[in-house]
């Protein structure tokens, strides 16, 4: 089993386990040791979000790549989609992200991608794992003299993935007269995005775009969108869009300020590209979570949805082993093949505005059919995640709620892959019966557990 790795990277408390400067410098000798391949250049793409505790793990890392004989390239503030981008660009060896996306400033983490810009596998983790463990490589691993690596910083890397990003929005089409709000949540894209909307010309209001090591993600960005709709109205905008600390994922807000999840985004998207003829198969990959919902309407309209773990990766791999052009989650991970390898908050934002430029409709128009049923959902703190099949007095009560549910709803009880949390979502027609619901299983779900 790993031991660092969860379900997406390494990610804790700066400066305490995992997410230390050893931690971190281990890693980077085993990123730059498990990539290395034929080439006599080696390359590793290094980008971080605005926390303060990313200047401490990227010099870490970077000496940890340098030890190993392969050149670390420092992007600076960088989108995790922008890493993904570049790395694949750069034909570098593998890419690192430092960030723990949307946690608060104290917590930190680091993602991994390989040379075409995928996130890693199990397999691949737990490899990279067993290499980091080692922390002092035999004296032979180690290169000396001039076979050392050096770092470097590439100050045109926002300008690439700007205009990767602006390709990938239809040529014929531009936001000329249209007023969109952005929440950049302090975070890596709080001058990528502003920029890359005012240069297809809308009239941008931006606000969260004044990182300063400890605001990432306070009370701003996908996880706060209130504030995000309010200004909507405010300035009597078009759109809204507020992404997360490291702008992977983005919720989104319509002209009455009404909050548009990544559920529903999916959703608009499928219908665009059915009618198009860009959407393989007829299927589209959500997770456990995605909404029942959403789910029972696409499959009125002839579109299938295959759900997944919770976590980008996972949709990823099955889009990938399917062939699949299209998939998501309801917190705002939206992935387009077609575009790129990994989700991509202003990549998704920037789909949904093309179909309301092509359609001349406006977003709460697009979205008005779409129906969510009702979701409750609580976490509890655990000491130990003991297998939930192994509880019997949970796994009877989840049981029999499904036969309440009597295919109606449903209900996922999982651990968290970052936190030591028990999450449980119920979610249903009746708004009143899952709530009613929730308060029973929470209760068994604490007995069994604290």
């Amino acid at each position: 089993m790993k031991k660092l790795f969860g379900t997406d990277g390494v990610r804790g408390r700066a400066n305490l386990y995992p997410i230390t400067p050893e931690i971190a410098l281990s890693l980077g000798q085993a990123v730059a040791r498990y990539f290395k391949n034929g080439k006599t250049t080696h390359r590793i793409v290094i980008g971080k979000d605005t926390r303060l505790s990313s200047y401490m793990i990227e010099f870490a890392i970077a000496a940890g790549v340098c030890s190993m004989g392969s050149d670390a390239v420092l992007l600076g503030p960088m989108s995790t989609p922008g890493v993904a981008f570049i790395t694949k660009a750069m034909r570098a060896d593998a890419g690192v992200m430092i960030s723990a996306s949307h946690n608060h400033f104290e917590d930190n983490g680091i993602k991994f991608f390989d040379a075409d810009g995928f996130k890693l596998g199990d397999a691949v983790e737990l490899e990279m794992e067993n290499i980091a463990e080692k922390q002092i490589m035999e004296s032979s691993d180690r290169p000396v003299g001039k076979s050392i690596g050096k770092a470097f910083r590439v100050d045109d890397a926002t300008g690439r993935y700007v205009e990767f990003v602006k390709r990938t929005f239809p040529k014929a089409l531009t936001l000329d007269g249209y007023k969109i709000v952005v929440d950049c949540a302090n975070g890596a894209a709080y001058k990528l995005a502003p920029m890359i909307l005012w240069e297809l010309g809308a009239d941008v209001i931006p606000v969260a775009i004044k990182p300063n090591g400890v605001n990432i993600n306070h009370e701003c960005g996908a996880l706060y969108p209130e504030g995000m709709a309010k200004l909507v109205q405010e300035h009597g905008a078009d759109f809204g869009m507020a992404l997360d600390g490291d702008a992977d994922r983005v919720i989104l807000c319509d002209e009455h300020k009404n909050i548009v999840d990544g559920d529903k985004v999916i959703a608009l998207c499928a219908i665009q590209m059915a009618m198009e003829g860009t959407l393989n198969n007829s299927q589209i990959v959500g997770t456990i979570m995605s909404n029942m919902g959403v789910e029972n309407y696409l499959k009125k309209k002839g579109i299938g949805m295959i759900r997944t773990p919770v976590g980008d990766r996972y949709i990823i791999e099955e889009m990938r082993n399917r062939g699949l052009k299209l998939g998501g989650e309801p917190s705002g991970h939206i992935i387009f093949s077609r575009h790129t390898t990994t989700g991509d908050g202003l990549i998704a934002a920037l789909q949904v505005l093309a179909a309301m430029v092509r359609s001349k409709r406006k977003l709460s128009d697009l979205v008005s059919e779409i129906p969510l049923y009702p979701q409750v959902s609580t976490k509890i703190t655990v000491r130990e995640k003991v297998p939930i099949d192994e509880i019997f007095k949970l796994k009877q009560a989840i049981n029999t709620l499904e036969t309440r549910l009597n295919g109606r709803g449903r209900s996922v009880v999982r651990y968290s892959g970052t936190e030591p949390v028990l999450r449980i979502m119920i979610e249903g027609e009746d708004a009143a019966l899952i709530k009613k619901e929730l308060g029973v299983l929470e209760s068994v779900a604490l007995s069994c557990l604290t």
